[in-house]
């Protein structure tokens, strides 16, 4: 389980980047690059990582399923995921 704040970074950064998107764009396309030097940071899209939607886990993640594996195999165990069973050979 990732802290509260580590949760709380990440949805920040993911405002911050809605908020900059239209501004980067046109600079990006008028090649000011000077002006984008002067946008904040998290303004970026890169600066993102993938978090697990349930308890914020930041490696493992299954862009799939929007969960980490650790999350993805209980669930898929309890038979909580449609479509998905344990495979057994």
């Amino acid at each position: 389980m990732a802290k509260e704040s580590m949760k709380a970074r990440e949805r920040k950064r993911i405002a911050t980047v809605a908020r900059y998107a239209e501004k980067r764009k046109a600079l990006k396309e008028a090649g000011d690059y000077e002006g984008l030097d002067k946008l904040p940071r998290n303004a970026s899209p890169v600066r993102l990582h993938n978090r697990d939607k349930i308890d914020g886990r930041p490696r493992g993640y299954m862009r799939k399923f929007g969960i980490s594996r650790v999350r993805f195999r209980e669930m898929a165990l309890a038979g909580k995921i449609p479509g998905v069973t344990k495979s057994s050979w």
